[in-house]
C-alpha cells in the first residue's frame, strides 16, 4: 500500500516539475519576443493655431430683394417694346408703351377747357372788385376751375398709363408681347428682379438662439457654381419660432455682383455665429473608443494615448479645446496599431497628409 502512495507523490512531483518548466520557457519566449518586437513607424504633426468658426449649415431658398409682375393697367396696342430678357435696365426706363394717341388728345382738350374756365376765373375777380358780380358767382367759376384741375391730373394718369416704366434697377425677365399686338388690361407682360443682392431665406434650430445676431457672415454655395463662394450678411431674425420644426426663420442678403443667382434657387447656406483663435489637428490623428475621443502623441519614442476634448470639425481639420499644446507632436499615421506605451519610431514623410487637407484654411 504504501509503495502505491510513494508512486503517486512521484508523478505528481514530475507533473509539477513539468509545468514549471513549460511556464518559464513561455515567459523567456514572451520576453524575447518583446525585445525582438521591431519600433512601429509613424508619421506626426504638431497641432497648429488657426481660426476657427462655429457655424450653422442649412439649404435656403433665394429671392431677389425687389422683385415684381409687371402688368397693364389699360388695354391698347403695343407700339413700343424695351423687353429683352435678361437686360438690365434703370429706374425709369420705359419698357412698353401703347397706342396713346386718344389719350393724349383728351389731355389737350380738357388742359384747353381748363385754360379758359382760369381766364373766366382772372376776368370774374376784377368785376368782383367793383361789385359788378356776385361772390357766388365768383366761388362758382373757382370750382370750375378746380374740377378742371382734377380731370386735367386723371387725364395725366391715363395717358401715363399707356406706359409701363422699370420701379427699380433690374433685370428683365420672359415677355410674350410683340409689335403690334393688342393688351388687355391686366396681362402681365414680364417680370423685373433687382439681383445685385440677393435675398436668402433659411432657418436655424432654436437652440443657437442666444449665439445668433444681425450681421453675423453668411456663405452659400450653389451647385449650379461648386467653385464660387457667395458671402453676405445676416439681415433680419423671425420673430416665431416654428412649433413642429423648432426652428427660426432668418434672412440674409447675399452679394451677386456678376449676377449668377437667380431668384428661386436653393442655397447651401453656413451661418458663422462666432470666430475664435484654437488648436486644430489634422482629422485623421483621432481615435474613438465608446464615448471617448483621444490621440496618440510622440514622447522620446514612445507613444502616449491622450484623451481630448474636440470643437468644430472642418473639412481635414478638428479643433482640439482641451488635452494637446503647441508643443504636442500628433501620431497621424499608424495610430491604429498601437497602444500606450510602445516604441514607435518617427518617419519624416511630408505626404503622410494630402497638403490640400492639411493645409486649407479652416475659412473654407
Amino acid at each position: 500500500m504504501w509503495k502505491q502512495w510513494l508512486i503517486g507523490l512521484v508523478l505528481v512531483a514530475v507533473a509539477i516539475g513539468a509545468a514549471v518548466t513549460y511556464r518559464s520557457l513561455d515567459n523567456e519566449k514572451g520576453a524575447k519576443s518583446d525585445r525582438e518586437r521591431p519600433a512601429s513607424a509613424v508619421n506626426t504633426r504638431t497641432p497648429k493655431l488657426d481660426t476657427v468658426r462655429d457655424v450653422v449649415t442649412a439649404v435656403g431658398n433665394l429671392k431677389a430683394v425687389n422683385a415684381v409682375e409687371l402688368t397693364t393697367e389699360i388695354s391698347g396696342r403695343a407700339v413700343a417694346l424695351n423687353l429683352k430678357t435678361g437686360r438690365r435696365v434703370k429706374q425709369g426706363d420705359v419698357l412698353l408703351r401703347l397706342d396713346d394717341r386718344q389719350a393724349q388728345a383728351d389731355l389737350k382738350v380738357i388742359e384747353a377747357q381748363l385754360a379758359d374756365a382760369r381766364r373766366t376765373l382772372e376776368r370774374a375777380r376784377s368785376l368782383r372788385s367793383n361789385n359788378s358780380i356776385s361772390q357766388s358767382q365768383v366761388d362758382e367759376l373757382r370750382t370750375a376751375v378746380d374740377v378742371g384741375d382734377a380731370q386735367r391730373q386723371a387725364a395725366q394718369v391715363r395717358l401715363e398709363n399707356h406706359r409701363i416704366e422699370a420701379p427699380f434697377t433690374g433685370v428683365v425677365g420672359l415677355s410674350d408681347i410683340s409689335i403690334g399686338a393688342y393688351v388687355i388690361a391686366g396681362t402681365t407682360v414680364t417680370t423685373l428682379d433687382n439681383t445685385a443682392r440677393m435675398e436668402l431665406n433659411f432657418s436655424i434650430p432654436e437652440r443657437f438662439l442666444g449665439q445668433v445676431a444681425l450681421g453675423q457672415q453668411v456663405r452659400g454655395t450653389s451647385p449650379a457654381f461648386p467653385d464660387i463662394r457667395f458671402s453676405g450678411e445676416l439681415a433680419e431674425l423671425g420673430t416665431r419660432v416654428n412649433e413642429l420644426s423648432r426652428t427660426l426663420p432668418v434672412r440674409a442678403l447675399l452679394d451677386n455682383p456678376d449676377g449668377k443667382l437667380r431668384p428661386g434657387q436653393f442655397i447651401s447656406t453656413a451661418l458663422t455665429l462666432r470666430e475664435r483663435q484654437a488648436l486644430v489637428i489634422p482629422e485623421q490623428a483621432v481615435m474613438i473608443r465608446g464615448d471617448e475621443q483621444y490621440v496618440f502623441v510622440a514622447e522620446d519614442g514612445i507613444a502616449r494615448r491622450v484623451s481630448v476634448v474636440l470643437g468644430s470639425r472642418m473639412p481635414g481639420l478638428v479643433e482640439v479645446a482641451k488635452g494637446l499644446s503647441l508643443e504636442d507632436a500628433v501620431i497621424v499615421t499608424g495610430q491604429d496599431r498601437l497602444s500606450s506605451g510602445d516604441r514607435i519610431r518617427v518617419m519624416d514623410e511630408d505626404k503622410a497628409i494630402p497638403d490640400n487637407r492639411f493645409a486649407q484654411s479652416v475659412d473654407s
